[in-house]
Order: C-alpha cells, then structure tokens, then sequence
C-alpha cells in the first residue's frame, strides 16, 4: 500500500488489515517479510497482510508514529487494534495474531 491508497486499503477494509511497515535497508524486515507471506496464504481470508515501505511513504508512517521497524499493526474498522515492534518466529507472531485468524 501507499500514502494515496491506505485509506481506501486498509482504513475502509471489511476484514481486518495487518500492516507491515519496513524499508528496504532493514534487514529484521527482510526477516519478518516471508513470515508473514506463509501466514497471509494460510489466513488470508480472515486478515488482509499489505506492507507499507516507510521510505516511500513516510506520511502514513508519520501519522501513526512509526519509529522503528519492523512495526506490524493490525486496523480493525480504521483503528490500530495491535501492534507488533520487531521480528519474530511465525509462531511468536501467530500467538499475537491468534485474535484474528
């Protein structure tokens, strides 16, 4: 997602949304990326996963104070419900997601 579609995206989703923000220079986030595309093909009928990249979009991650990444955080209804700080094992973060799935 971008600046110009969050909104649309991930504000207005039906089903909840986990944004990942990350930047290209970080590697944990490089870590975390293929983590949670195992989970979004497993869970993606009940959360939505988009990955916002801060460097490219340093607005949204302006407005809701992102200041280190990975940052994960789950929109429900257009609110942040969750976040997640950090890389961690898809076991670790399934447990954090388990409200969702």
């Amino acid at each position: 997602v971008t600046d110009s579609t969050f909104t649309a995206e991930v504000l207005q989703s039906d089903v909840p949304v986990l944004v990942d923000f990350w930047a290209e220079w970080c590697g944990p986030c490089k870590m975390v990326g293929p983590v949670l595309e195992e989970i979004a093909k497993e869970h993606g009928e009940k959360l939505r996963i988009v990955k916002l990249n801060i460097d490219e979009n340093p607005e949204t991650a302006r407005n809701y104070q992102i200041m280190s990444i990975p940052t994960m955080a789950v929109f429900v209804k257009g609110e942040v419900d969750k976040s997640i700080v950090g890389a961690k094992p898809k076991a670790a973060l399934l447990r954090d997601l388990s409200a969702y799935i």
